[in-house]
Protein backbone atom coordinates (compact mmCIF):
# COMPACT_ATOMS: atom_id res chain seq x y z
CA UNK A 1 0.00 0.00 0.00
CA UNK A 2 1.16 3.59 -0.87
CA UNK A 3 2.79 5.59 1.85
CA UNK A 4 1.61 8.82 3.26
CA UNK A 5 1.84 11.86 1.74
CA UNK A 6 0.93 15.19 1.73
CA UNK A 7 -2.34 16.29 0.97
CA UNK A 8 -3.13 19.71 -1.40
CA UNK A 9 -5.82 22.52 -0.18
CA UNK A 10 -8.49 22.81 -2.18
CA UNK A 11 -10.96 25.67 -2.72
CA UNK A 12 -14.37 26.11 -4.50
CA UNK A 13 -14.60 27.65 -7.93
CA UNK A 14 -17.53 28.72 -9.55
CA UNK A 15 -17.92 27.06 -12.94
CA UNK A 16 -20.49 26.13 -15.28
CA UNK A 17 -22.94 27.19 -13.33
CA UNK A 18 -21.85 24.64 -10.12
CA UNK A 19 -19.53 25.03 -7.27
CA UNK A 20 -16.56 22.15 -8.29
CA UNK A 21 -14.22 21.74 -5.45
CA UNK A 22 -10.64 21.24 -6.68
CA UNK A 23 -6.76 20.62 -5.39
CA UNK A 24 -4.40 23.01 -7.25
CA UNK A 25 -0.99 22.09 -6.35
CA UNK A 26 2.74 23.27 -7.75
CA UNK A 27 3.53 25.73 -10.62
CA UNK A 28 3.86 25.20 -14.20
CA UNK A 29 2.18 23.69 -17.43
CA UNK A 30 -1.39 22.61 -15.67
CA UNK A 31 -2.07 19.00 -15.13
CA UNK A 32 -5.80 18.38 -15.27
CA UNK A 33 -6.61 15.29 -13.58
CA UNK A 34 -10.34 13.42 -13.44
CA UNK A 35 -11.13 10.80 -10.90
CA UNK A 36 -13.84 7.69 -11.74
CA UNK A 37 -15.93 5.77 -9.19
CA UNK A 38 -16.34 5.75 -6.16
CA UNK A 39 -13.47 8.32 -5.91
CA UNK A 40 -13.13 11.97 -5.40
CA UNK A 41 -10.07 14.15 -6.36
CA UNK A 42 -7.95 12.11 -4.34
CA UNK A 43 -7.49 9.36 -6.00
CA UNK A 44 -4.46 11.48 -7.22
CA UNK A 45 -2.88 12.04 -3.81
CA UNK A 46 -0.18 9.96 -4.73
CA UNK A 47 0.72 11.47 -8.12
CA UNK A 48 -0.03 15.10 -7.67
CA UNK A 49 2.79 14.48 -4.94
CA UNK A 50 4.83 12.96 -7.89
CA UNK A 51 4.28 15.72 -10.52
CA UNK A 52 6.81 18.76 -9.64
CA UNK A 53 6.74 21.19 -12.24
CA UNK A 54 3.04 21.21 -12.87
CA UNK A 55 0.24 22.89 -11.92
CA UNK A 56 -2.05 20.03 -10.67
CA UNK A 57 -5.48 20.69 -11.20
CA UNK A 58 -8.03 17.91 -9.26
CA UNK A 59 -11.36 18.55 -8.99
CA UNK A 60 -14.36 16.58 -7.67
CA UNK A 61 -16.45 15.71 -10.82
CA UNK A 62 -19.95 16.91 -10.77
CA UNK A 63 -22.52 15.36 -7.95
CA UNK A 64 -19.13 14.21 -5.95
CA UNK A 65 -17.16 14.86 -3.18
CA UNK A 66 -17.22 18.56 -2.22
CA UNK A 67 -18.82 19.53 -5.81
CA UNK A 68 -22.24 20.82 -6.46
CA UNK A 69 -24.61 17.97 -6.24
CA UNK A 70 -26.55 18.91 -9.11
CA UNK A 71 -29.83 17.45 -10.67
CA UNK A 72 -28.52 16.92 -13.54
CA UNK A 73 -25.83 17.10 -15.98
CA UNK A 74 -23.91 14.32 -15.45
CA UNK A 75 -23.31 13.14 -19.31
CA UNK A 76 -20.16 13.47 -20.66
CA UNK A 77 -20.47 16.79 -23.00
CA UNK A 78 -21.65 18.63 -19.66
CA UNK A 79 -18.68 17.47 -17.62
CA UNK A 80 -16.21 18.30 -20.44
CA UNK A 81 -17.84 21.54 -20.47
CA UNK A 82 -17.32 21.89 -16.85
CA UNK A 83 -13.73 20.33 -17.12
CA UNK A 84 -13.24 23.40 -19.27
CA UNK A 85 -15.39 26.28 -17.42
CA UNK A 86 -12.64 25.17 -14.62
CA UNK A 87 -9.45 25.63 -16.65
CA UNK A 88 -11.02 29.29 -17.42
CA UNK A 89 -11.55 30.63 -13.72
CA UNK A 90 -8.42 29.24 -12.69
CA UNK A 91 -7.09 31.17 -15.93
CA UNK A 92 -4.96 28.21 -17.34
CA UNK A 93 -6.12 28.27 -21.86
CA UNK A 94 -4.30 24.95 -21.70
CA UNK A 95 -4.08 22.03 -19.96
CA UNK A 96 -2.68 18.27 -20.26
CA UNK A 97 -5.89 16.03 -18.86
CA UNK A 98 -5.66 12.68 -17.83
CA UNK A 99 -8.87 10.76 -16.56
CA UNK A 100 -9.70 7.32 -15.45
CA UNK A 101 -13.07 5.19 -15.16
CA UNK A 102 -15.67 7.94 -15.87
CA UNK A 103 -13.23 10.37 -15.89
CA UNK A 104 -11.74 9.48 -19.13
CA UNK A 105 -14.97 9.92 -21.01
CA UNK A 106 -14.84 14.30 -20.55
CA UNK A 107 -11.38 13.70 -20.96
CA UNK A 108 -11.51 12.04 -24.55
CA UNK A 109 -14.65 14.57 -25.70
CA UNK A 110 -13.00 17.60 -24.60
CA UNK A 111 -9.87 16.75 -26.56
CA UNK A 112 -11.88 15.75 -29.65
CA UNK A 113 -14.15 18.77 -29.37
CA UNK A 114 -11.31 21.19 -28.05
CA UNK A 115 -7.95 20.22 -29.07
CA UNK A 116 -6.81 23.29 -28.42
CA UNK A 117 -7.35 23.26 -24.88
CA UNK A 118 -5.70 19.89 -24.38
CA UNK A 119 -1.91 19.90 -24.99
CA UNK A 120 -2.03 16.29 -24.20
CA UNK A 121 -3.87 13.38 -23.15
CA UNK A 122 -3.67 10.40 -20.76
CA UNK A 123 -6.35 8.04 -20.77
CA UNK A 124 -6.88 4.89 -18.23
CA UNK A 125 -8.84 1.89 -17.76
CA UNK A 126 -12.03 2.79 -19.44
CA UNK A 127 -13.58 1.73 -22.84
CA UNK A 128 -15.07 4.77 -23.52
CA UNK A 129 -17.98 3.64 -25.38
CA UNK A 130 -15.92 3.19 -28.24
CA UNK A 131 -16.57 -0.03 -30.61
CA UNK A 132 -14.39 -2.79 -30.51
CA UNK A 133 -14.21 -5.83 -33.06
CA UNK A 134 -12.77 -7.92 -30.97
CA UNK A 135 -15.58 -8.35 -28.44
CA UNK A 136 -17.01 -11.63 -28.14
CA UNK A 137 -20.35 -12.20 -28.63
CA UNK A 138 -22.33 -11.75 -25.10
CA UNK A 139 -19.77 -8.89 -24.10
CA UNK A 140 -20.74 -6.54 -21.88
CA UNK A 141 -20.43 -3.95 -19.09
CA UNK A 142 -19.89 -5.29 -15.10
CA UNK A 143 -22.65 -6.23 -13.39
CA UNK A 144 -22.91 -2.99 -11.67
CA UNK A 145 -23.24 -0.94 -14.66
CA UNK A 146 -27.06 -1.88 -14.85
CA UNK A 147 -27.46 -1.95 -10.96
CA UNK A 148 -26.40 1.71 -10.82
CA UNK A 149 -28.35 2.65 -14.04
CA UNK A 150 -31.88 1.82 -12.60
CA UNK A 151 -33.65 5.07 -11.58
CA UNK A 152 -33.68 5.00 -7.56
CA UNK A 153 -32.31 1.12 -6.95
CA UNK A 154 -29.51 1.40 -5.91
CA UNK A 155 -29.07 4.40 -3.49
CA UNK A 156 -32.14 2.81 -1.63
CA UNK A 157 -30.73 -0.79 -1.89
CA UNK A 158 -27.72 0.84 -0.38
CA UNK A 159 -28.15 3.69 2.22
CA UNK A 160 -26.58 2.70 5.52
CA UNK A 161 -24.09 0.12 4.16
CA UNK A 162 -22.23 2.62 1.74
CA UNK A 163 -18.98 1.87 3.86
CA UNK A 164 -19.35 -1.85 2.64
CA UNK A 165 -19.72 -1.34 -1.20
CA UNK A 166 -16.99 1.10 -1.57
CA UNK A 167 -14.78 -0.90 0.01
CA UNK A 168 -15.49 -3.59 -2.70
CA UNK A 169 -14.35 -1.56 -5.02
CA UNK A 170 -11.30 -0.28 -3.48
CA UNK A 171 -9.97 -3.81 -2.58
CA UNK A 172 -11.36 -5.34 -6.19
CA UNK A 173 -9.42 -2.52 -7.82
CA UNK A 174 -6.59 -2.98 -6.14
CA UNK A 175 -6.04 -6.88 -5.98
CA UNK A 176 -6.80 -7.08 -2.31
CA UNK A 177 -4.46 -4.28 -1.14
CA UNK A 178 -6.32 -2.10 -0.70
CA UNK A 179 -5.93 2.11 -0.73
CA UNK A 180 -4.18 4.26 2.46
CA UNK A 181 -7.04 4.45 5.09
CA UNK A 182 -7.24 8.11 4.61
CA UNK A 183 -8.18 8.18 1.37
CA UNK A 184 -10.43 5.18 1.93
CA UNK A 185 -12.25 7.40 4.81
CA UNK A 186 -12.69 10.28 2.15
CA UNK A 187 -14.56 8.37 -0.47
CA UNK A 188 -16.82 6.56 2.02
CA UNK A 189 -17.61 9.99 3.49
CA UNK A 190 -17.76 10.97 -0.16
CA UNK A 191 -20.44 8.46 -1.62
CA UNK A 192 -22.57 7.93 2.20
CA UNK A 193 -26.18 9.36 1.85
CA UNK A 194 -29.04 8.85 -0.67
CA UNK A 195 -28.22 12.36 -2.39
CA UNK A 196 -24.75 11.34 -2.73
CA UNK A 197 -25.24 8.09 -3.90
CA UNK A 198 -27.96 9.62 -6.48
CA UNK A 199 -25.52 11.75 -7.91
CA UNK A 200 -22.64 9.31 -8.50
CA UNK A 201 -25.26 6.77 -9.96
CA UNK A 202 -26.61 9.46 -12.11
CA UNK A 203 -23.40 9.25 -14.14
CA UNK A 204 -24.15 5.86 -14.92
CA UNK A 205 -27.66 6.30 -16.01
CA UNK A 206 -26.39 8.99 -18.57
CA UNK A 207 -24.01 6.57 -20.28
CA UNK A 208 -26.59 6.42 -23.02
CA UNK A 209 -26.00 10.10 -23.64
CA UNK A 210 -22.92 10.01 -22.94
CA UNK A 211 -22.24 7.19 -25.85
CA UNK A 212 -23.95 9.02 -28.17
CA UNK A 213 -22.07 12.37 -27.59
CA UNK A 214 -18.77 10.17 -27.94
CA UNK A 215 -19.72 8.13 -31.19
CA UNK A 216 -20.82 10.93 -32.93
CA UNK A 217 -17.42 13.34 -31.92
CA UNK A 218 -15.27 10.14 -33.25
CA UNK A 219 -17.17 10.08 -36.35
CA UNK A 220 -16.95 13.41 -37.22
CA UNK A 221 -13.32 14.67 -35.16
CA UNK A 222 -9.60 13.00 -35.28
CA UNK A 223 -7.74 12.94 -31.76
CA UNK A 224 -5.18 14.81 -32.62
CA UNK A 225 -3.48 15.91 -29.45
CA UNK A 226 -0.71 13.09 -28.72
CA UNK A 227 -2.16 10.62 -26.59
CA UNK A 228 -1.12 8.10 -23.97
CA UNK A 229 -3.33 4.99 -23.17
CA UNK A 230 -2.57 2.82 -20.39
CA UNK A 231 -4.68 0.30 -18.95
CA UNK A 232 -4.02 -2.55 -16.11
CA UNK A 233 -6.38 -5.02 -14.59
CA UNK A 234 -9.29 -5.86 -16.12
CA UNK A 235 -9.25 -3.53 -19.21
CA UNK A 236 -5.76 -4.28 -20.43
CA UNK A 237 -4.83 -3.14 -23.99
CA UNK A 238 -9.11 -3.03 -25.11
CA UNK A 239 -8.52 1.35 -24.51
CA UNK A 240 -5.15 1.30 -27.07
CA UNK A 241 -6.94 -0.62 -29.31
CA UNK A 242 -10.18 1.41 -29.30
CA UNK A 243 -8.21 4.69 -29.50
CA UNK A 244 -6.39 3.12 -32.79
CA UNK A 245 -8.60 4.01 -35.60
CA UNK A 246 -9.37 7.53 -34.40
CA UNK A 247 -6.17 8.58 -33.10
CA UNK A 248 -3.39 10.43 -35.15
CA UNK A 249 -0.20 10.30 -32.47
CA UNK A 250 -1.32 7.08 -30.00
CA UNK A 251 1.32 5.47 -27.04
CA UNK A 252 0.00 2.53 -25.04
CA UNK A 253 1.25 0.72 -22.17
CA UNK A 254 -0.39 -2.29 -19.54
CA UNK A 255 0.88 -1.95 -16.27
CA UNK A 256 1.23 -5.42 -14.97
CA UNK A 257 0.36 -7.03 -11.99
CA UNK A 258 -1.97 -3.80 -11.37
CA UNK A 259 -5.82 -3.14 -10.59
CA UNK A 260 -8.86 -1.31 -12.01
CA UNK A 261 -7.49 2.10 -9.63
CA UNK A 262 -4.06 2.77 -11.06
CA UNK A 263 -3.25 5.85 -9.44
CA UNK A 264 -3.46 4.34 -6.10
CA UNK A 265 -2.25 0.77 -6.78
CA UNK A 266 1.04 1.14 -8.68
CA UNK A 267 1.38 5.23 -8.73
CA UNK A 268 5.36 4.94 -9.09
CA UNK A 269 4.76 2.73 -12.06
CA UNK A 270 2.12 5.32 -13.67
CA UNK A 271 4.60 8.58 -12.78
CA UNK A 272 7.03 6.56 -14.83
CA UNK A 273 4.84 6.67 -17.63
CA UNK A 274 2.89 10.25 -17.03
CA UNK A 275 5.83 12.08 -15.54
CA UNK A 276 7.76 12.04 -19.25
CA UNK A 277 5.07 11.70 -21.28
CA UNK A 278 3.41 15.59 -19.92
CA UNK A 279 6.45 16.82 -19.52
CA UNK A 280 7.72 15.88 -23.39
CA UNK A 281 6.51 19.14 -24.56
CA UNK A 282 8.06 21.85 -21.98
CA UNK A 283 11.29 20.08 -21.92
CA UNK A 284 11.97 20.01 -25.56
Amino acid sequence: MPGTVSVPATRRVAANGIEINVAVAGEGPAVLLLHGFPHTWRLWTEVAAGLGGFRVIAPDLRGTGGTTRARDGYDAGTLAADAEALLDALGEPTAAVAGIDAGALPAFLLALRRPGRVRRLVLMESLLGLPGAEDPPGAGPPWWFGFHAVPGLAETVLAGHEAEYVDWFLRTGTHGRGVPRPIRDAFVGAYTGVESLRCAFSHYRALPVSARQIRDAAASHRLTVPTMAIGAHPVGDALERRLRPVADDLTGHVIEDCGHIVPLDRPDALLGLMAPFLGADRDA
